[in-house]
């Protein structure tokens, strides 16, 4: 069991998803960008190691505007080197990583030319983690997308669209349960139809379930991964915010209680909370 966190490192000093302007892209200004945010994600996983912190989402700006039309720029070929030098301390370490698009990326669209862009945006991240030369346990997590007015036929898109997307990306890629629209049952059903694995979020599932207690839900989850080891997304819901909100930091009593909960279960742990590796470095100690 891999404790992580999300995209960002606030005790170091650096991100690896700085970014700039559409209006100022230039070749040089995206070389330059992507520099740092390449050296400051080894900073991040560099600190990882050293804290048993070893399982990282890698932030979806780590090549800015890579999907867009205006990137000639050939990152992967300018920065080859430093990728597969990355995906060797990952590899070299018994680390995990992960990526998580954005809200923007909906392989259900109505619209053709979002689903367009979304696959594109989602061969980007694949690519990232291929020139790492990570193995498909590294995975690319996604929700279902939207309801667009009739849920079974967004569904029903969805798989389909599914389907015809890049071998390689498709075995990388999971779905999410989300707080608002496709619950758990709804995952499980498109794992029926797929076999796309299923990220368990325990935060979503407390507010968007079918009766599934948080334990049997989390077991049912973790039966529709066949490829590798599961995935769970574990966050709390902050106090006074709008339902959905994720808490700034881990209430330990609750965290203890959650893992004394699971023990026999085998799965990597991504915490969503606001502190990030503050967090992760109070919970890695229960594991």
């Amino acid at each position: 069991m891999r404790i992580g966190y999300a995209c960002i490192n606030s005790s170091i000093g650096c991100t690896s998803n700085r970014t700039f302007r559409l209006a100022s892209y230039s070749s040089s200004k995206i070389r330059e960008i992507v520099a740092e945010n390449l050296s400051c994600l080894e900073k991040i996983l560099k600190f990882n190691k050293e804290n048993n912190l070893l399982f990282f989402r890698i932030g979806s700006g780590l090549v800015p505007f890579a999907s867009h039309s205006v990137c000639r720029f050939n990152w992967s070929k300018e920065f080859k080197e430093d990728f597969k030098r990355i995906g060797d301390f990952i590899k070299n370490n018994s680390m995990r990583v992960s990526m998580h698009p954005d809200q923007f990326v909906l392989i259900n669209a109505l619209s053709n030319d979002i689903y367009k862009n979304s696959l594109a945006e989602l061969n980007y991240h694949n690519k990232v983690l291929d020139l790492m030369g990570l193995g498909l346990e590294n995975k690319i997590q996604i929700h279902i997308g939207g309801a667009y007015g009739d849920k079974e036929k967004s569904i029903k898109r969805f798989v389909d669209r599914y389907k015809k997307i890049p071998s390689l990306l498709k075995k990388r890629l999971v779905i999410e349960n989300d707080d608002k629209i496709y619950n758990l049952k709804d995952c499980l059903a498109v794992n029926k139809e797929v076999g796309v694995p299923v990220v368990f979020d325990t935060l979503h599932h407390e507010i968007n379930n079918n009766g599934e207690d948080l334990i049997g839900g989390l077991k049912m989850a973790l039966d529709a991964w066949k490829d590798s080891l599961p995935i769970i997304d574990y966050s709390l819901q902050a106090r006074g915010k709008r339902v959905g909100s994720h808490a700034n930091s881990i209430n330990i009593n609750k965290f203890s209680k959650f893992i004394n909960s699971v023990r026999g279960l085998d799965f990597d742990i991504m915490l969503e909370l606001k502190d990030k590796e503050k967090s992760a470095l109070r919970a890695v100690k229960y594991i």
